[in-house]
């Protein structure tokens, strides 16, 4: 056996020192571990400080950062921790006060622990009163339903050529077969080959030059800003002032023949093999307004900031999740950014509850509920201003919030800025969770409002029904595209139920007959697709109906709903 020259592995060496010297930053970082090796041509792993706002930046202009992204009450922590301060003793008071009464009926404490039951909620499924009013004598075509949502909305206006500079516009039945294809998995070649009046050269063309990530999140919020005209939309949601909204993550397997980078091992979803989670958003009216499909193994929790903060149609004032988007971070962070977050946690009463006065002094008070641990007040007001470049940075999207804490939870040794954040959320998981206890109808309404992702889910599956649910495309720009038609495709069905339930309301024979209509809407789930054909033959040389036979669009824009 031939061993190499001296000189030969010397060379190789010094190649080796020459690309870490280009590509690898050894940086001291006083607040995280006492060094971390950072790429300084990568993304994903550069110094932290690089996400963030430029320093100098920060320091010179941070009055003017504040005030252009409505941060000015954060200025003084003390000021801003006050309220905050008094509303968790105000909470520790008040639920303690009412288990000790005996009013809260639900909880029972137990020796080393409480039980709290919560009375059962509507269940939300396919088979709810409200498909007895959708077309069940024959199904409709996938194809009719796009036709006449883009009809009446012009979504396909968003799906440009890839190059703004090419003002051809692509024949809509090429779009409609392409979203298909990647929306229903089947595959945009083999959609081609399948389809009637369909050019399969034409067809890859369209898949390739006119479908972006960008483009179909834009056609997507098309859809979802004319549902704003409808005043149905009203009887879904709990407050006229207040917008709940929800998400939750679904896996999905990789083809095994596909290699991807954004996709991961999961021995509990897919045995040996790869996947994706798909994390999607849902408001109480049903309109799913934000989906990314993400590595199953990493945690849901970082990309809940990042639907919140990306749809600039469906804004939410309440959030909830189950317990993988939950974290004490994202308690902190959803707070900082003016959102309530509410999440359901499998076995929350072994959550630890934290406070501002020491665990002796509300032993003193006799509180039946105590805290564990005492707030580290001075570790927030040391990192306060490190704390607002971070929410300043998210605010301005300069980088998402996924990206900032997929790097601050990365060093070996916690991160002193990421400890700051959790220590802040403690204080308002605390509150929640001292809320969550005391208050039936929150509770209620967090199991309705992931009752509705939890069915958008299985809508998710019906929908995406060809190659075994299997994804077929390697990167995660293709990924997204894929899944932004699949949801563009939940979206149309989304709304043309809403129009077709609308229209009910306006042929309502009586009085009697409109109101068991509106309380068929009101228990029920508008995502219904029992009466959609996605399976078949796809022809697009005909319509089924023409468009305008199905909805005085008008009429249904300006319909009175109330009683």
């Amino acid at each position: 056996m031939e061993y190499p020259s001296q000189p030969y592995i010397v060379g190789f060496l010094l190649q080796i020192k020459k690309f870490i010297s280009l590509n690898v930053l050894y940086i001291p970082f006083s607040q995280g571990s006492p060094g971390t090796l950072n790429l300084k041509h990568s993304y994903r792993y550069q110094n932290f400080d690089h996400y963030l706002i430029d320093k100098t930046a920060w320091i010179n202009h941070r009055e003017e950062i504040l005030a252009l992204n409505d941060m000015q009450h954060l200025k003084e922590m003390e000021l801003f921790l006050e309220p905050i301060r008094h509303k968790l003793h105000q909470s520790y008071t008040t639920t303690n006060e009412r288990i000790r009464k005996e009013l809260n009926t639900d909880f029972t404490s137990t020796a080393d622990s409480f039980y709290l039951k919560t009375p059962c909620v509507v269940k939300e499924d396919e088979d709810d009163t409200i498909g007895t009013y959708l077309p069940h004598e024959s199904c409709l075509s996938i194809i009719d339903i796009l036709g006449s949502i883009n009809h009446i909305t012009g979504f396909s206006e968003h799906l440009n050529h890839f190059n703004p500079a090419v003002k051809n516009k692509v024949d809509s039945h090429l779009l409609f077969a392409a979203i298909l294809g990647y929306g229903c998995n089947i595959d945009v070649s083999k959609m081609g080959k399948i389809s009637k009046g369909i050019n399969q050269n034409q067809l890859d063309t369209a898949k390739i030059w006119y479908f972006t990530e960008e483009n179909t999140i834009e056609a997507n919020n098309r859809i979802i800003e004319f549902m704003n005209n409808l005043h149905i939309i009203k009887l879904l949601k709990h407050d006229q002032e207040i917008n709940h909204t929800a998400s939750d993550g679904q896996k999905f397997n990789m083809k095994s023949s596909i290699d991807s980078m954004n996709a991961g091992y999961s021995f509990k979803y897919f045995g040996t093999a790869k996947g994706v989670s798909v994390y999607t958003f849902i408001d109480e009216s049903h309109r799913l307004f934000y989906s990314t499909v993400i590595n199953a193994t990493e945690r849901e929790s970082g990309y809940v900031i990042d639907g919140l903060m990306h749809n600039d149609v469906v804004k939410s004032d309440i959030h909830s999740t189950d317990t993988y988007g939950f974290s004490e971070v994202i308690f902190g962070l959803t707070h900082l950014l003016s959102f309530s977050f509410a999440p359901r946690i499998k076995n929350f009463k072994h959550q630890q509850l934290y406070s501002f006065s020491s665990v002796k002094e509300c032993q003193q008070l006799g509180y039946t509920l105590l805290p564990k641990h005492k707030i580290n007040v001075e570790l927030i007001q040391e990192h306060w201003d490190d704390i607002l470049r971070f929410i300043a940075t998210i605010k301005t999207k300069k980088t998402t919030a996924s990206q900032l804490l997929r790097r601050l939870t990365s060093y070996s040794r916690q991160h002193r800025l990421y400890a700051a954040l959790k220590e802040f959320g403690k204080i308002i998981k605390t509150d929640f969770l001292l809320t969550y206890i005391d208050d039936v109808e929150l509770r209620q309404r967090i199991e309705k409002q992931l009752n509705k992702v939890e069915n958008s889910n299985k809508f998710s599956k019906a929908v995406f029904f060809g190659n075994n649910s299997e994804f077929q495309v390697a990167t995660a720009e293709e990924q997204n595209i894929a899944n932004n038609c699949k949801r563009l495709i939940q979206n149309a069905v989304i709304l043309w139920n809403y129009l077709y339930m609308s229209q009910k309301i306006k042929d309502s024979k009586n009085a009697e007959d409109r109101e068991r209509i509106i309380k068929a809407i009101q228990n029920g789930s508008i995502v219904h697709w029992s009466h959609i054909n996605f399976y078949g033959e796809y022809d697009f040389t005909r319509l089924d109906k023409r468009h305008e036979e199905y909805f005085n669009v008008d009429a249904l824009k300006n319909l009175d709903i109330s009683r």
